[in-house]
């Protein structure tokens, strides 16, 4: 009877040291979600599910064109890409980004832009000065947009991000299966 119980008490113990493990990585290391809407749109899907690393940006800082989920209110969470960095001037004139006065090229948006009537903008034109009436991106802050530049609520409506709102960096795309793909590796051109 003691072996049994040991035996029990042995597996009761292995269990719950996995479960402890498994909350502690979904916790501080990685997290689920599932993407709501089409601002993200050809890049991300309504329904996608995510995978999204929580541990970069503790010990690292955001980058230009990476894909990150945030707080955007006490009960939603945003998916957007990163385009403005602290201290950076943004601007677009007739669909072309340009990032502290030098025009930069955004691969992830040529299949809206082709699909567009000709003359037709994806983007239209706005500066920071404009939207926000600061010439640059505050220390502490990113600036963030949707994808889908015609259907994207994001910080052309409603500011700059507080770096201390992000979860994380979007990693993989795992859901649906004959759509995985690896996030990062494709956010940056």
């Amino acid at each position: 009877m003691k072996a049994a119980a040991k035996e029990i008490w042995s597996w009761v113990r292995a269990i719950a040291i996995a479960v402890v493990i498994a909350l502690l990585i979904r916790y501080f290391i990685f997290d689920n979600y599932v993407v709501k809407g089409e601002s993200m749109m050809p890049t991300l899907q309504d329904g996608n599910r995510l995978i999204v690393s929580k541990i970069g940006y503790s010990v690292g800082t955001p980058h230009r064109f990476d894909i990150v989920v945030f707080h955007a209110t006490k009960t939603d969470d945003y998916v957007k890409r990163i385009i403005g960095l602290p201290g950076d001037t943004i601007s677009y004139q007739n669909d072309q980004l340009y990032v502290n006065g030098k025009p930069v090229q955004e691969p992830y948006l040529d299949k809206y832009k082709a699909q567009l009537p000709k003359g037709e903008l994806l983007t239209p034109d706005f500066n920071l000065k404009e939207k926000t009436g600061l010439l640059r991106v505050p220390k502490g802050k990113i600036w963030v947009m949707g994808d889908n530049r015609q259907n994207s609520e994001d910080s052309r409506f409603f500011g700059f991000v507080d770096e201390k709102q992000i979860i994380g960096q979007v990693d993989v795309r795992y859901w649906p299966l004959q759509e995985f793909s690896i996030i990062n590796l494709l956010s940056n051109p």
